[in-house]
């Protein structure tokens, strides 16, 4: 049995089949999930668990050289995108509207699925390189 680190069995194998630049995305509860893309479902209530809970988890696992949120998430929720800036210290961020968000999620490795509800807690993670 694994005993640290992300223990979710498939959200740990998406992590560590993950190469340079693939993307995974970490989503609220209601972020649309295309039907192509794996959806790692891990909603159990509203708020558990919570977006910045599985950030802070898959941050500890996944290099990360970019990140992009929404532009409605940078414009209305300065501490979330802080707060992602301050565990992605090395990492660029940028920002796209929400309706580009959700079509740049299609090409994702796969979208994890919190039970966050506050709106436009998505983040597109770019996976560095560690060397």
């Amino acid at each position: 049995m694994k005993k640290a680190g992300v223990l979710h069995n498939q959200l740990s194998q998406v992590i560590a089949s993950m190469g340079h630049t693939d993307m995974l995305v970490i989503g609220d509860a209601g972020l649309p999930v295309p039907k192509d893309v794996p959806c790692i479902d891990l909603a159990v209530t509203v708020g558990l668990p919570s977006f910045i809970d599985v950030v802070d988890a898959v941050a500890i696992e996944l290099d990360v050289e970019r990140i992009i949120v929404a532009t409605e998430l940078q414009e209305n929720n300065h501490a979330l995108v802080a707060s992602l800036q301050s565990r992605f210290v090395r990492a660029a961020t940028e920002a796209v509207p929400h309706e580009e968000f959700k079509s740049l999620s299609s090409k994702a490795r796969a979208i994890v699925r919190t039970g966050e509800t506050t709106p436009y807690a998505n983040v597109i993670l770019y996976s560095g390189v560690i060397f």
